[in-house]
């Protein structure tokens, strides 16, 4: 392998790496958030605990959405994206409508994060103190009230560094959508890899410039972190309970109403 070739594979196909940059970022960025409103959703759903004086038919009807989004997140967790996206799109592009592939990568890489996001966000939730919960309905905030204001932005806080791991794990992951044709880096790598026939220079240079994107979302995302941790409450610290800030939010609604 030749130093000075892949330099000159890089300089002379830039437009085509850049192009393949652009498309990789947009498929990984959309597909990470929507895969986490996915699994907000779904995680928060599987979360909730009925009471023990709900009625027959809520808890017939909790047990099998719980059974449905299991068998969503364990179809999604325990089959390949390559093998998800080329199903999906086939599927949809010969029986349904002809999809824009753009749209469709972006479709497949959003449902196949959140299953993956849903158990994080559960996970999160999980570990937020139970006392908080129900200190919170005990001062009348309802179930879903509890979960917006109390338990999800401490989840999301304790899930973070998890989901900033899937944003990275799709900037990598997104190569196998070349199977259906996105011009994501890895479509345009194979390209001038068959154009030049330089293989293993065009393939180093792919390799640098995913690990170039890799190591720039870890640094974004670990500042984000150290903000997110850093962040105090507008409270007073010695008035820091969850009493006051049940307190401080009905307050602020109050005013906004």
């Amino acid at each position: 392998m030749s130093l000075s070739k892949c330099f000159e594979i890089l300089t002379k196909y830039f437009p085509s790496f850049l192009l393949g940059i652009r498309t990789t970022l947009i498929v990984a960025l959309t597909g990470t958030l929507i895969g986490l409103l996915i699994g907000l959703l779904v995680g928060g759903i599987r979360a909730i605990k009925l009471d023990k004086t709900a009625s027959k038919t809520n808890k017939i009807i909790k047990a099998v959405i719980d059974g449905i989004l299991k068998i969503y997140i364990e179809v999604f967790r325990g089959t390949p994206m390559m093998v998800q996206a080329v199903f999906i799109y086939y599927l949809v592009y010969t029986n349904i409508v002809r999809w824009d592939k753009m749209f469709a990568a972006i479709f497949v890489i959003s449902i196949n994060t959140g299953a993956y996001m849903a158990e994080i966000i559960r996970s999160g939730i999980q570990a937020v103190d139970p006392g908080q919960n129900e200190a919170a309905r005990s001062l009348g905030l309802s179930a879903m009230q509890t979960m917006m204001n109390i338990v999800l932005p401490q989840a999301i806080r304790n899930a973070f560094p998890a989901i900033g791991n899937e944003l990275i794990v799709n900037i990598k992951d997104s190569s196998v959508l070349m199977i259906i044709s996105i011009t994501e880096l890895m479509f345009q790598s194979n390209s001038i890899a068959g154009t030049t026939y330089r293989f293993t220079e065009t393939y180093f240079v792919t390799a640098m410039i995913y690990l170039f994107m890799t190591s720039i979302s870890s640094v974004i995302l670990n500042a984000v972190e150290k903000k997110i941790n850093h962040t105090r409450t507008s409270l007073p610290q010695s008035d820091t309970s969850i009493e006051s800030i049940v307190i401080a939010k009905k307050g602020a609604d109050h005013v906004n109403n």
